[in-house]
């Protein structure tokens, strides 16, 4: 069942998306050569808590981080811990942050120190995805309206589009219906109306769209071992332009 938010919820989950935010933010400028995936990860931890928020991804089926950190060629889950970043990575931050009964969701990828041309543009085409496929999120249009301009897009520039996973509605429940794949034909499944909250989150792989998930049940890898990205933030499908409920302003 997709559920509509009213205006109290929604006013709950627009601060629990600005405390999100702000915390990818954080973690965003932390990105640095020399620094572990683990020190990032405990300061996302103590800044949500320092705004009356938990960190949604805690615990969550058991996962043992407060955010999701994946370099390189891992794609999503990866589990922050010793790993010291490198001059050249890519490093995607992904970040929920619970409060009042509501989760805000959001990702990004961010560049560690100098690295390729063809790293950043893959960055680049990942996040220009998102804002791709949000033009179709307004009332009336189709999730798959969504889903196949950000495939569009992305195959454009000659990456591709992880199939295994997808975007999800996001609200009382991390992950609540409906599914936002990130690929996929127009005009297909549920019809997008005001209320709704959306995880937009395309997942880009530089190789082939294939992916596997390694023996910790969580860190899932590009099957070719080439470089992945990963945008995302929650959207609010309103009576006009989609509102980006992922943004740190006024916190």
């Amino acid at each position: 069942m997709i559920i509509i938010k009213n205006g109290q919820e929604l006013q709950n989950m627009r601060q629990a998306c600005k405390i999100t935010a702000a915390a990818r933010a954080l973690a965003g400028e932390m990105v640095r050569p020399g620094i572990t995936t683990g020190a990032i990860d405990k300061a996302v931890h103590d800044f949500i808590v320092s705004q009356g928020a938990k960190p949604s991804f805690l615990g969550y089926h058991g996962f043992p981080g407060s955010t999701c950190i994946s370099v390189n060629h891992t794609v999503i889950h990866g589990i922050p811990g010793s790993y010291v970043l490198q001059d050249g990575d890519i490093v995607s931050v992904d970040v929920g942050a619970y409060y009042k009964g509501f989760h805000g969701d959001c990702a990004a990828t961010y560049p560690c120190g100098t690295i390729s041309a063809d790293a950043q543009k893959l960055i680049d085409v990942t996040r220009q995805s998102f804002f791709e496929g949000i033009r179709f999120a307004k009332r009336g249009n189709r999730v798959s309206d969504i889903s196949h301009a950000i495939q569009t897009h992305v195959e454009s520039n000659g990456f591709s589009v992880v199939r295994s996973f997808v975007g999800h509605g996001v609200g009382a429940q991390l992950h609540e219906e409906p599914e936002v794949p990130n690929f996929g034909a127009p005009g297909r499944g549920p019809r997008l109306l005001p209320g709704m909250t959306l995880a937009i989150e395309p997942m880009v792989n530089a190789g082939v769209f294939d992916v596997r998930v390694l023996k910790d049940n969580w860190t899932t890898v590009t099957l070719d071992g080439k470089l992945s990205a990963h945008y995302e933030n929650t959207v609010l499908i309103t009576d006009g332009e989609p509102e980006i409920l992922t943004v740190a302003e006024g916190l």
